[in-house]
């Protein structure tokens, strides 16, 4: 009897500490390197899958944490290589970089390999290959989800990850997959040239099906996506740094690949317009006169380009560690429902109105701007609520009230 109090004491506090709303940032933990050493282990299998010649192969990461940490619930960043899906591994330079630097400020990151190759090699099976490893992307998140929830039970791989605090990024390839990752989240959208069925679905085969895939964020490196209409209004937030002379993928729209038929794709410029038009937080930085992945390598100049991605990118993701757990498609309805906020645009004020059908209940609002800095911060106490312009400039902002997803308004 002792030893099962001892058991349901061990799961109510691992479900207590997954219920918990927020990140804890106090310290200086993920803003400043406070931890001199990362550890890093190799070759942990997080699935398998068919590959392109009908075998099955496994699927394999590796897992950077901080050494000597001790807290029990730490948000996680799951890195993919590139290599135009036909090359590249999860020891890249730039990705190894990557989660060295996030495990020092006290991340979980990790870097994976996914299906590569494809034949014939023409953009049709290169977009089959690269919907196959967002399928991979998909199961390595649904596998550090299932070790959360069962590292109560068994202390064994418990890399102690807080599964509502789970952000994908990539560099070239893997910037596709982790878009696609995110905002390819319909059957109905999934080009017709990728049979789905053949292929396992949205989620595909590779592991761990009774858990989610959803994920809190994005980062978005020389990536880009086939239609930017997949980012609709309340996904979740994304980051994205691009050079403006990028020669592989474009920095605006174009077309890459070879063969038949033609395939034209969305670079970061073209999406971060897109996220700006349907509300979704999307901090955009432009490496003037750059090319692709201007951030990898040892050179002087790739480490300058390398400091300025990790700043950015961590000054996108601190401030999410604070917000609500993650936001789910129920809940985006849910805000749709509740929250109206006109005119938009506005000039002097704008009214955000809480649906007479829903009771309503006061909470913290934040006000960001398009790069998603925190410019205001208020409580919303009554059912309407007044937003003053003052001395904001014009331009859209997001109205976050916590537990909700953001609202868009826009000062003319």
């Amino acid at each position: 009897m002792k030893h099962l109090f001892a058991l349901l004491g061990l799961l109510w506090f691992a479900a207590a500490a997954s219920a918990q709303t927020r990140i804890d940032t106090t310290g200086g933990r993920y803003y400043k390197p406070i931890f001199a050493n990362v550890t890093r282990t190799q070759d942990i299998t997080y699935g398998s899958s068919i590959d392109y010649l009908g075998g099955q192969q496994a699927l394999r990461l590796d897992v950077y944490q901080p050494t000597g940490d001790t807290v029990r619930r730490r948000p996680l960043l799951i890195f993919a290589h590139g290599g135009g899906f036909i090359s590249g591994n999860k020891t890249d330079q730039d990705v190894t970089e990557l989660c060295t630097r996030f495990a020092r400020l006290g991340y979980v990151t990790a870097s994976i390999d996914y299906r590569l190759l494809f034949l014939p090699f023409d953009t049709t099976n290169i977009s089959i290959a690269s919907f196959r490893g967002v399928q991979d992307m998909r199961a390595a998140i649904r596998f550090f989800r299932m070790k959360a929830a069962t590292a109560a039970v068994t202390a064994a791989d418990n890399y102690r990850i807080h599964p509502d605090y789970i952000y994908v990024g990539g560099s070239s390839a893997g910037a596709f997959m982790a878009l696609q990752t995110a905002y390819l989240n319909k059957a109905s959208e999934v080009p017709s040239t990728i049979n789905l069925a053949n292929l396992g679905g949205l989620e595909g085969t590779g592991g761990n099906p009774t858990y989610s895939s959803a994920v809190r964020g994005v980062i978005n490196l020389s990536g880009a996506l086939g239609r930017p209409t997949w980012i609709e209004a309340g996904d979740v937030p994304f980051v994205s740094m691009h050079g403006t002379n990028d020669p592989i993928v474009p920095y605006g729209a174009g077309r890459v690949g070879g063969g038949l038929p033609p395939q034209r794709i969305y670079g970061s410029a073209v999406l971060n317009t897109r996220a700006i038009a349907v509300g979704v937080q999307n901090p955009f930085y432009t490496f003037k006169r750059a090319g692709h992945v201007p951030f990898s390598g040892t050179s002087a100049t790739a480490v300058a380009y390398m400091d300025t991605t990790f700043r950015f990118v961590r000054d996108f993701l601190r401030p999410l560690l604070r917000q609500t757990g993650t936001v789910t498609a129920a809940q985006r309805a849910n805000t749709q429902a509740v929250l109206q906020a006109y005119p938009v645009p506005a000039a002097t004020v704008v009214r955000l109105t809480w649906s007479s059908n829903m009771a309503f209940h006061a909470r913290p609002v934040e006000l960001l701007d398009a790069m998603g800095r925190v410019v205001r911060r208020f409580r919303w106490e009554q059912p309407e609520l007044l937003i003053p312009r003052e001395t904001l400039r014009a331009g859209t902002y997001l109205v976050r009230p916590e537990g909700l997803a953001a609202q868009r308004i826009i000062f003319e």
